[in-house]
């Protein structure tokens, strides 16, 4: 029976996909892309020498690894990308996250979350293997599930980033619209007071209002721009927020107006909201209330008359 130590099963699996690395995904073995076929008759054009190019920004410390498995991570990304049922899903949460990246960076960054639990899980297990604990079902089962963890671990990450953003967006929403109502009031049209309000405050709700005037005064129409805001977004609050400047804008309604009662809404609704999370601490103190202050309340209060009755007072 031949017994093969982990250290020699590592080398040939590394080994192994060094070769096919080299012999299958070199350039004359791949398939060529768009912009790689029309290049050569856009050399003209481009009188720019490659050696002046800015190189592409690596996503990992590894500079020279990552860009020798580049290739790889880019046929792994377009399967990822066919594998997704909803491909403007990602690009919005990104959005919604305040993440400028692109929903192929994301989805490399989950891959390399992935590879972190595979390597952390193997290094977990070679370690277990050398003192002589090893078992290859569990084994198996802790790295593809270390993997899957990683993988799935970066995509709740960036849900918690929008309920973040969210949650500071929902804070700052109040002051910025009495803001806005005063600018209103005291003349200015809307795209003035936006630019008024991003001028003055600082935090997640101007970086979006920059964004909106940004749009405007690139030639993007005022109304578009803020349909755009308010398609991205997943606050009922600001939605009607947005929809009311908007049908103010087209129709001639006095704005100010509209932002104060909008304003007024959003702080009644954080006080119902502030109630509602008072009543569930309520409830929540309830537990350690009847379970550790309640019984020791009673063995101080009955520990004295069983004192006295063993003394025989």
């Amino acid at each position: 029976m031949i017994i093969v130590s982990p250290a020699a099963a590592i080398c040939g699996i590394g080994i192994g996909f060094g070769l096919w690395l080299v012999i299958f995904r070199s350039p004359p073995m791949r398939a060529m892309t768009l912009s790689e076929r029309i290049e050569p008759q856009l050399k003209s054009q481009n009188l720019e020498s490659r050696l002046l190019r800015a190189g592409e920004q690596n996503l990992t410390p590894f500079g020279p690894l990552e860009r020798i498995l580049r290739p790889v991570f880019r046929d792994w990304l377009s399967a990822l990308g066919k594998l997704n049922p909803s491909p403007g899903a990602t690009e919005r949460r990104l959005k919604q996250a305040g993440v400028n990246k692109s929903p192929i960076d994301f989805r490399a960054e989950q891959l390399l979350w992935a590879a972190a639990g595979f390597v952390l899980s193997l290094t977990v297990i070679l370690i277990g293997a050398a003192a002589g604990r090893f078992s290859p079902i569990l084994a198996a089962a802790v790295i593809i599930g270390s993997a899957a963890v990683g993988f799935v671990l970066r995509d709740y990450w960036l849900g918690a980033q929008v309920r973040r953003r969210e949650t500071k967006m929902m804070a700052e929403f109040p002051s910025l619209a009495e803001l806005m109502a005063l600018a209103v009031g005291a003349g200015e049209s809307a795209t003035g007071a936006l630019d008024r309000v991003c001028r003055s405050a600082n935090g997640e709700l101007s970086k979006e209002f920059s964004t909106i005037l940004a749009e405007t005064r690139a030639g993007k129409p005022l109304v578009v721009a803020l349909e755009e805001f308010s398609a991205r977004t997943d606050l009922a609050p600001l939605v009607r927020f947005v929809d009311g400047i908007i049908v103010a804008v087209e129709r001639g309604t006095p704005l100010a107006d509209v932002l104060r009662a909008q304003a007024q809404d959003v702080r009644d609704s954080a006080k119902r909201d502030l109630m509602e999370a008072a009543g569930k601490k309520e409830i929540a103190m309830m537990v350690p209330l009847v379970f550790g202050v309640l019984p020791l309340t009673v063995v101080f209060a009955v520990f004295p008359g069983l004192a006295a009755i063993n003394l025989g007072f």
